[in-house]
């Protein structure tokens, strides 16, 4: 009878190596595809193609209202502004809204014995809230009117140019407040009502 030859050690190892090491990829590649399939999940969720149609797509922040359009947070109308309003067809296809400042402003000028008084008033675009936010932090709005006067050069003042920085520097601080305080500006610009240099 003749014997079969044995095998060696190595010879076991080098058969079983390929089964061990197959199964070891199969697992590898399995945990790649789940990763990935709960990768591409969780990006179509978060782009909104899956789930989640009706929930809040973010903050709740003012939004610029069509002439024409109604204001869901417009103020009551007051005695004088019982009338209907009329928008023209043409300039920009949102309405504007005014804020005027009860009192004016009285500052002094950077390294000057000069006085600056203004009355303001700003626009907006958006929605009420801005005007109910404009009423509620007054005093922290004032405050940031009269720091950017207190800075102003006094030759400044003097030159359309200076006025006009003036206005971009005013309109800029009004709005960081409303950001600081709200979350969200909305002044469109300042308007001088009154300008007096003494």
């Amino acid at each position: 009878m003749a014997k079969k030859p044995a095998k060696d050690a190595k010879d076991d190892s080098a058969e079983e190596a390929p089964k061990g090491g197959g199964m070891i990829k199969k697992l590898i590649m399995a945990l790649v595809l789940v990763s990935a399939g709960a990768g591409g999940a969780y990006g179509a969720f978060a782009a909104g193609l899956i789930g989640g149609g009706d929930e809040d797509k973010g903050p709740d922040l003012p939004k610029p209202i069509a002439k024409g359009d109604e204001d869901p947070y417009a103020p009551p109308a007051g005695k004088d502004d019982g009338a209907m309003a009329v928008y023209g067809e043409g300039g920009s296809e949102y309405r504007t809204t005014y804020f005027s400042f009860e009192e004016s402003f009285t500052s002094n000028l950077k390294d000057s014995a000069g006085l600056v008084q203004l009355s303001l008033a700003v626009s907006t675009r958006h929605d009420g809230r801005v005007l109910q936010w404009l009423t509620r932090h007054e005093l922290a709005l004032r405050s940031a009117v009269l720091v950017e006067l207190a800075s102003t050069p006094e030759e400044d003042v003097y030159t359309i140019a200076g006025k006009e920085a003036l206005n971009q520097r005013l309109t800029k601080a009004i709005n960081a407040v409303l950001t600081d305080q709200e979350g969200f500006g909305g002044v469109d610009k300042v308007h001088f009502k009154t300008f007096l240099i003494q």
